[in-house]
């Protein structure tokens, strides 16, 4: 079961649909500042206080909601109807039998639903799932973070600056200004359906790492305040590089000429340390002692890295297609990076840029948010790139050194093995699709997010003449530390869609009554989930109170229960007019992993799955989108003549 729960959270926290958290894609983390700043106390919906003490970013946190536990019959009912487009008559049968004993009044569902209210009520849990997800889900996952729990963001090209220690130090700069709001307390929190939400994960975002540890990883926070510097990475060596020197930030023009002075210094290619945290996380924490046990030394460096603000990757490489950039970004060449780190800026020698996270702390809104204003500053001037001041008394980078002996050298040549070894299993795939976007789709009068959904479900029945389960991410941080819950995807109204679509028979004007059932299905199942009362949390929290030694109910032993949250499809939206890509990876060897932004004039897809034709899945996605729009093309009213 928790092996399970550990592969479906590969995605669960990535990247909730932005449209949850922001109600128009096109206005901007910064032009969402700018609006919060004017809410004053009389606007405030009933049950949220404002305490100014806590500061702009938190003084809403104490306010908020805890996540809510829904009765056994609204799951019920949800789960069953999720079930019945996957399953056979008889299946279902059996499925609804199972699920009426576990609610039953004498059902072991009733005693469950008692211990996990008590939880919620108690004082102790801000949020009843919280510290359960995150061991079952994160921190306890033994697979690699690369590929399985990283993601990535590729940036548009910054013309201006083609030059990579010039690309290096305006994303430094702007970067340290969102950290100085974060560090401060002065970044304005995110609203969603115009209710605050929850900020606590930002904590988790600068001058924090990962820990491999058996038999669960921990999270590590260092005082920002004792430590200013950033980690720069460059041919496999570490360079610790002050952002601060006597009270004052350093400026763009002296974070070039320090990010120029570590292209210097760095030369040929060293041990590769980093890639140890590229392995499997029982096999890194049992390299890590041995890294430890080489030289005293050793651990001083690991907390120069693990206190930094934030990564910067200056790669050896130069990644032009949108594949190329996508493969740099994911993951790399599984040497030059620090994957333990939640922050990683990656500048490429043809001054190309993107990001990755690691996101066991921390979901996907905070870091879109975080590159989203990165590069929102630098492309409109907003911050001051252009003193040329440099100071003297500057101090040179610092080489981070390790002591690497055989044994120690032994497990990095494993780790660079193991690495080579589950990235060539990967396909990756971008379909950058320019025939439209959410322009004409809001003319539908559909929500983008939906009507991509039913792209990716059209296109997954052209490839395999059926529908299986998908997960979409929903975003549940309106509650106290709140992170995701699942959107089942298929419903009895998009496999019904799916199967017009492919009937020549049916009358356009059916397909696209099925098609607005099919958008209308989807929008209450995110809804639901979005306000905590989606079927996959609640499940997991009612199966996680089962005793020692407790007999399982048949609803779990029940394989569509299995089945059902087996995603062969696992995906979830972000967009930004700044970003050229975005993705991750699968989540079952048997599903893709497509990530997916929707712009005004354009849509975006990342199609990653191992050996099963990515490719294959991006043309499909294509045709889709054309299908869908030629469906409803004549369902527009024509344009009124001007008199």
């Amino acid at each position: 079961m928790f092996a399970a729960i550990a592969r479906t959270a590969r995605t669960e926290a990535r990247s909730p649909a932005l449209r949850n958290i922001i109600p128009k894609q096109t206005q901007t983390p910064l032009r969402l500042a700018t609006m919060a700043s004017r809410r004053n106390n009389s606007s405030l919906p009933a049950g949220y206080v404002e305490d100014k003490s806590k500061g702009p970013m938190l003084r809403f946190q104490d306010s908020l909601p805890k996540l809510p536990v829904p009765t056994l019959e609204e799951t019920a009912a949800r789960y069953l109807k999720s079930l019945k487009p996957l399953l056979s008559p008889a299946e279902l049968e059996k499925s609804t039998k199972a699920v009426q004993e576990f609610i039953a009044p004498n059902g072991p569902g009733r005693k469950l639903q008692e211990k996990l209210l008590a939880r919620r009520e108690d004082p102790k849990h801000k949020n009843w799932i919280y510290e359960w997800w995150n061991d079952a889900a994160y921190l306890s996952y033994r697979d690699p973070v690369v590929p399985y729990v990283s993601y990535f963001y590729s940036h548009r090209d910054d013309k201006r600056r083609r030059d990579p220690a010039k690309r290096a130090a305006a994303i430094t700069t702007a970067a340290l200004e969102f950290k100085k709001q974060v560090d401060t307390g002065t970044l304005e929190p995110e609203y969603m359906k115009k209710l605050p939400i929850c900020m606590d994960s930002y904590k988790w975002m600068f001058n924090c790492s990962r820990v491999a540890a058996k038999p669960a990883d921990y999270p590590v926070k260092f005082d920002p305040a004792q430590n200013k510097h950033i980690l720069v990475i460059r041919k496999n060596q570490f360079f610790k590089v002050a952002h601060e020197v006597n009270g004052q930030q350093l400026n763009t023009s002296e974070l070039e000429q320090a990010f120029r002075r570590v292209y210097e210094l760095a030369g040929q290619r060293v041990p590769a340390v980093g890639a140890l945290t590229s392995e499997n996380r029982d096999v890194w924490t049992d390299a890590r002692a041995k890294l430890l046990s080489a030289d005293p030394k050793n651990a001083q460096s690991l907390e120069a890295i693990e206190s930094a603000s934030f990564v910067v990757c200056l790669d050896d490489a130069a990644p032009v297609t949108l594949e190329e950039r996508a493969h740099a970004y994911w993951h790399g060449d599984g040497q030059n990076r620090w994957y333990d780190k939640p922050l990683q800026f990656i500048v490429n020698d043809n001054g190309t840029s993107g990001f990755m996270g690691e996101h066991s702390m921390m979901d996907g809104t905070p870091t879109h948010r975080l590159n989203d204003f990165v590069n929102d500053v630098i492309f409109n001037n907003k911050l001051d790139f252009a003193d040329p001041t440099v100071r003297s008394n500057l101090p040179e980078p610092q080489v981070v050194k390790f002591v690497v002996n055989k044994e120690v050298q032994s497990e990095i040549d494993r780790a660079i093995t193991d690495f080579n070894n589950v990235i060539g299993q990967h396909q990756l795939a971008v379909q950058a699709y320019q025939g439209y976007g959410k322009g004409l789709i809001k003319k539908f009068k559909c929500s983008p997010d939906a009507y991509v959904q039913m792209i990716i479900q059209l296109a997954y029945f052209k490839m395999y003449g059926k529908n299986r389960p998908t997960y979409e991410s929903a975003a549940t941080r309106r509650f106290q530390q709140g992170r995701t819950e699942t959107c089942r995807t298929v419903s009895e109204e998009s496999a019904n869609w799916c199967k017009s679509m492919a009937d020549p028979a049916i009358p356009d004007s059916e397909k696209v009554t099925l098609f607005r059932k099919a958008i209308d299905g989807h929008l209450e199942y995110i809804s639901a989930a979005s306000d905590g009362k989606g079927v996959d949390r609640h499940l997991f929290g009612l199966k996680r109170l089962l005793g020692k030694g407790e007999e399982v109910p048949a609803l779990y032993q029940d394989p569509a229960y299995g089945y059902s949250s087996s995603w062969y499809l696992s995906t979830s939206q972000l967009s930004s007019e700044f970003f050229n890509g975005y993705g991750w990876s699968q989540v079952i060897d048997e599903g893709f992993g497509i990530a997916y932004m929707i712009n005004e004039n354009s849509l975006n897809f990342n199609i990653v799955s191992k050996g099963l034709g990515s490719e294959k899945m991006s043309y499909y996605l294509s045709e889709a989108a054309g299908e869908m729009r030629d469906l409803l093309i004549p369902t527009l009213e024509a344009p009124k003549a001007k008199i």
